[in-house]
């Protein structure tokens, strides 16, 4: 598949420019750091995954490249769907919380980034940890409303199976905890 570019440092599919402009904008401190989103045929265990290019690991952290990896397909329960044809907000959500993890990830040493992905890989607590500290990136970085959506649309689906719905319960930030750093957020920026 094609990639375009969106800006200097950015690239995605041209089925998903409209989401991946609307996701990045919310992250200003990513301007100038190279992101590529991309299609894959499939990624275990999920829809979607933030990492770093490889060979990127070994500059400096200024140096480095991200990708943001999306699996072709979304298979819920008996049916299979293409990512591209997921409605818009839900895909922006998507790609913000991805976007997150790559906040996340831009003041790591590239040790550092390595023991991450070891222990996000075998902890169930510390996948727990990066996939909540990805939600809350994106929330404070004006996201809640494209988080909620995407939640509401996994959680309320009656095709979605159980399994995946439960996944997102135990390791995501829940959409009342969204809701409370919505207001803490408020409250802090009224206070200012």
């Amino acid at each position: 598949m094609t990639l375009i570019s969106l800006s200097a440092q950015h690239k995605a599919p041209e089925s998903i420019k409209e989401e991946a402009i609307i996701a990045l904008s919310h992250y200003p401190e990513l301007t100038e750091t190279p992101v590529t989103f991309k299609f894959k045929k499939n990624i275990k265990k999920s829809t979607m995954r933030a990492q770093p290019a490889f060979w990127s690991l070994f500059r400096g952290r200024k140096k480095r490249k991200y990708v943001v990896l999306i699996s072709e397909r979304v298979k819920i329960s008996d049916s299979v769907y293409l990512t591209k044809d997921i409605p818009k907000n839900i895909m922006v959500g998507w790609l913000g919380h991805e976007l997150g993890h790559i906040m996340d990830y831009k003041n790591r040493s590239s040790l550092n980034l390595i023991w991450f992905g070891i222990k996000y890989t075998l902890s169930g607590a510390y996948l727990k940890e990066a996939e909540r500290a990805a939600d809350t990136y994106a929330v404070s970085h004006g996201m809640a409303e494209y988080i909620l959506e995407t939640k509401s649309f996994i959680l309320d689906n009656a095709e979605i199976e159980e399994k995946y719905k439960n996944r997102i319960r135990k390791y995501y930030l829940s959409p009342k905890e969204i809701m409370m750093l919505v207001e803490e957020k408020e409250e802090v920026e009224s206070d200012d």
